[in-house]
């Protein structure tokens, strides 16, 4: 009788809409990285997800999966976010979560533990909009058969980017990555994959001591691929932190 109407409050509970319990960690360590950091990054194995030598700002962009112009942290910044950490935490069970999962757990776990308070809001930034040049795309779409991935390697001052089965965004992404001042946006309309090899000189390495024979992001994007960053404005979502706090003991 008893696990009959067990079994009918959890029905109720779904058929009214109430919330689910949030998911968390049924384990975790939390300690500040005490030397130079050996290796740094953030993954998950079967149950377990795994901080090495992060800052919070990283920890919280990846449970939000943000990108690094989505975060917004005030100047003020508290004692939690100048020092990096080591995180161990473990689910419950035998299972592997699902990435989205990892992040729910992570989420109310930088609310437990670091008493992470945020909220989200629309806010209008510059971008460089990813647009196809007048006289049309230097890449070809990928053979159906071809397998998905991408191969970066560094060559002297340049690094190049090599991808299969690539989409317009995935390359918006990886011109994000070599240090442009803005956001990137995919404005282009091109909706298939394609093999994409993209080489440039990092815009750090320009802006610092600049070479002849330095290969701009932008002349890249135009001269390479055919395409062109265009500088606009966007309304873009972000995460903005309101209170953090250095993490409770373990």
């Amino acid at each position: 009788m008893l696990r009959t109407l067990a079994s009918f409050t959890v029905l109720a509970c779904v058929a009214l809409g109430q919330p689910a319990a949030p998911l968390t960690f049924s384990v975790a360590s939390i300690r500040p990285h005490p030397d130079p950091p050996h290796s740094i990054g953030i993954s998950t194995s079967g149950n377990r997800l795994t901080v090495e030598a992060s800052y919070v700002g990283a920890v919280i962009a990846y449970a939000y999966d943000l990108k690094n112009y989505q975060l917004d942290v005030p100047k003020a910044l508290p004692a939690a976010f100048d020092a990096m950490y080591d995180i161990v935490a473990q689910a419950d069970g035998d299972g592997e979560p699902s990435k989205d999962q990892f992040r729910q757990m992570l989420q109310a776990l930088l609310a437990d533990r670091f008493k992470l308070k945020v909220h989200r809001e629309m806010r209008e930034l510059p971008v460089y909009a990813l647009v196809v040049g007048k006289n049309g795309p230097r890449f070809k779409e990928s053979a159906p058969d071809a397998p998905a991935g991408g191969n970066h390697t560094v060559k002297g001052r340049n690094q190049t980017a090599t991808l299969s089965q690539a989409t317009m965004e995935s390359v918006a992404r990886e011109i994000s990555n070599s240090g442009v001042d803005r956001p990137v946006l995919d404005k282009t309309g091109l909706t298939g994959k394609y093999d994409i090899k993209l080489e440039a000189t990092p815009e750090f390495r320009i802006n610092n001591n600049p070479q002849p024979e330095d290969i701009s992001i932008f002349d890249a994007v135009q001269n390479q691929l055919g395409l062109k960053l265009e500088p606009q404005k966007a309304m873009l979502e972000i995460l903005v932190v309101d209170h953090a706090e250095k993490p409770s003991p373990n």
